[in-house]
């Protein structure tokens, strides 16, 4: 199906207004255009890990959900949600239901690279129809900007806090998209906010409509954590894909596919410099860091070169 900016921003939004989330928060910004996905014809179920989202959209007896909506404990969204989709399957296999539904987890990455791995991995080993997102905004935001296995390199958090005896966070983030293509699903992506969203429209409809089990990883900047003015956030994310630390791919029936290519590959200073997350890194004597920093940027994104033969 061709692309139509005009006529996806057009469909309705199932996502209403009037949510507790923070005034430009990437998590709802990535819920939106995700759901954007959807075709208007059909229903969906969305199963949603604690955290940010959850305990700000779903405050009862209100919720900003126009969808089916089940609320889950941290770790395990991934279970709720094959678990549903098993379910309607049997329905639908016995005439008892009729409606065309899609089933969508979210979580926040300490729900899903670490406390929900288990669930979500279980999910797309067995494979299950179903989308999981994870709205990655690099730490345990909801719960006081704890470091989770997402965290960047060198980033200052309330559990690696920068001082006279720690630089930030000791280890480079894990590559949570790897491991899931790992599972041989049929579809995982990785996007953000960029191109006017329409890298992850495209990326949303493919991994509701892929038959199987299906992953997208979206870059979701969350200003109390990276600490950067709020209007910047599409800057943000433009940066980190320029720089390549956050690089727009999609792995498609075992196929590695890069989607964009920086002409001019920007150093990492420049998408580390807006956040004070990371402002220690500018002071004299910290040279180095940002060397190492570079460096394993540059290292991920040759090895993702090689894997989509560029």
């Amino acid at each position: 199906m061709a692309y139509n900016f005009k006529e996806i921003m057009n469909q309705e939004e199932r996502l209403a207004p009037g949510h507790r989330m923070c005034a430009g928060c990437g998590g709802t910004i990535a819920v939106r255009n995700v759901l954007r996905g959807l075709h208007p014809e059909d229903h969906a179920v969305i199963t949603c890990a604690t955290g940010c989202l959850e305990v700000s959209s779903f405050t009862y007896p209100y919720t900003a959900w126009k969808d089916s909506f089940i609320h889950n404990a941290f770790e395990n969204a991934g279970a709720t949600c094959s678990g549903v989709e098993a379910a309607y399957e049997a329905l639908k296999r016995r005439g008892k239901v009729k409606d065309n539904y899609k089933f969508i987890a979210f979580g926040g990455d300490g729900g899903t690279y670490d406390i929900g791995f288990q669930s979500l991995s279980g999910a797309m080993e067995r494979g299950h129809d179903m989308v999981y997102v994870c709205y990655d905004n690099g730490a345990y935001m909801n719960t006081g900007i704890q470091r989770s296995s997402a965290t960047p390199m060198y980033a200052d958090t309330t559990t690696t806090p920068v001082g006279s005896e720690s630089v930030g966070k000791p280890q480079y983030r894990k590559d949570i998209v790897d491991i899931i293509a790992a599972h041989n699903v049929p579809y995982a992506a990785q996007t953000t906010f960029v191109q006017n969203f329409k890298d992850m429209h495209i990326k949303a409809e493919k991994a509701i409509y892929k038959p199987g089990a299906a992953y997208l990883n979206v870059m979701a900047p969350c200003p109390r954590g990276w600490r950067y003015d709020t209007p910047q956030i599409i800057e943000i994310c433009k940066l980190a894909v320029e720089t390549c630390y956050w690089p727009l791919f999609e792995v498609e029936d075992g196929k590695w596919t890069l989607n964009y290519e920086p002409k001019k590959k920007l150093p990492i200073e420049d998408f580390l410099r807006p956040q004070g997350r990371f402002k220690h890194l500018f002071k004299k004597g910290n040279e180095e860091l940002l060397v190492k920093f570079q460096e394993e940027v540059d290292r991920r994104w040759e090895d993702l070169l090689y894997r989509c033969a560029r």
